[in-house]
C-alpha cells in the first residue's frame, strides 16, 4: 500500500480528492492534513509513517506550501519523497518557483471530477507504479 498525503486547508477539496483517489485504485492509504503545522509535527515524531507522495496546496494559513516544500527538501527522511504542488493557481511564475524549489509536479486543481481522477492516475502512475 502506498501512502498518499494531501495538505490542504479546504476540507471539501480533500473529500473530493480522497474519493477520486479511491476510484483510481485501492492500493493507496490516504492521509489528510488541514495545515502544514500538523504535517510537520507528524513527520518529526520518533515513530512516524512517511508518505510515498505529498500533494501540497500552495495557499495555506500560517506556513505556506513553499515553506513546507523547503522543509521537506531539507529534511533527510523526507527529501526524496515526490511532492506535487496542488493548487488553484495557474500562474506560470508559481509553477516555475515550485519546480525551482524542488516540487516534482505542479497541478492546477481541476473543476471536473473526471479530470481530477485522470490527473491523479497520471501522476501516481509516473511516480509510484
Amino acid at each position: 500500500m502506498k501512502r498518499v498525503v494531501l495538505i490542504d486547508d479546504d476540507r471539501d477539496d480533500a473529500e473530493v480528492f480522497q474519493e477520486a483517489l479511491e476510484e483510481v485504485g485501492n492500493h493507496f492509504v490516504f492521509q489528510y492534513f488541514e495545515n502544514g503545522e500538523s504535517a510537520l509535527a507528524e513527520w518529526s515524531k520518533e515513530e512516524k509513517l512517511l508518505p510515498d507522495i505529498i500533494f501540497l496546496d500552495l495557499n495555506l494559513p500560517q506556513i505556506s506550501g513553499w515553506e513546507i516544500l523547503q522543509h521537506v527538501r531539507q529534511t533527510h527522511d523526507l527529501a526524496s519523497i515526490p511532492v506535487v504542488m496542488y493548487t488553484t493557481s495557474s500562474l506560470k511564475s508559481e509553477l516555475e518557483m515550485s519546480l525551482d524549489q524542488g516540487a516534482n509536479f505542479f497541478i492546477t486543481k481541476p473543476t471536473n471530477y473526471n479530470e481530477l481522477k485522470r490527473l491523479l492516475a497520471e501522476v501516481l502512475g509516473k511516480v509510484l507504479m
